[in-house]
C-alpha cells in the first residue's frame, strides 16, 4: 500500500477529537484500524463510545486489512468549496465497505473517475496530506 504525499494542500483538514483520535493516529502510522467489541466481535466505524451492536463498552481499536469493495460512488463535477480549483475537478465520493463490515467515505484514486464502479475492490492508500495529517484515500485492487 503506497503513500502520496502532497507538499501543499489547502482542503479542509479533520480535527481529531478524544472519541476519534486513535483511527487518524492510525492512519498517520499507515496501520487503520477502527473499533471491534470485544464482547460481540463486532466492527463500528464511525468511532462511538459503546458497541451499536450489543451496548458493551468493550470496544477495542483493532488493526484491519484496508481491503474492500465500493459500495457506492458518485462524481463531484464542481468545487465545493473555493479551497478546490479546477485542476481537482473532476473527484469521486465513495462509500467504501471494508472486508470487516464497515463502510467509510473516502476517494477512490489511481483510475479516471469514470471506471470507478460498485463492486470494485479497493485496497488502502495512506495520504500524507500534512506533517500531522494522513487521509485513507482508495486504490483499485492490481490483482483484478
Amino acid at each position: 500500500m503506497t503513500t502520496q504525499t502532497n507538499e501543499t494542500y489547502t482542503k479542509p483538514l479533520p480535527e481529531a477529537d478524544p472519541e476519534d483520535r486513535p483511527y487518524w493516529e492510525s492512519l498517520k502510522r499507515h496501520a487503520m484500524e477502527i473499533q471491534r467489541c470485544s464482547e460481540c466481535g463486532e466492527y463500528t466505524f464511525l468511532p462511538k463510545p459503546l458497541c451499536p451492536n450489543c451496548l458493551a463498552d468493550a470496544l477495542v481499536w483493532t488493526r484491519v486489512s484496508g481491503r474492500g469493495t465500493v459500495w457506492g460512488t458518485t462524481t463531484q463535477s464542481h468545487p465545493p468549496l473555493p479551497s478546490f480549483s479546477a485542476e481537482d475537478m473532476p473527484f469521486n465520493i465513495s462509500l467504501v465497505e471494508l472486508a470487516e463490515g464497515v463502510r467509510v467515505c473516502t476517494n477512490v484514486i489511481g483510475c479516471p473517475v469514470e471506471d470507478v464502479r460498485i463492486g470494485m475492490e479497493v485496497e488502502v492508500v495512506y495520504d500524507d496530506v500534512t506533517d500531522d495529517v494522513t487521509l485513507a484515500r482508495f486504490r483499485p485492487v492490481k490483482d483484478q
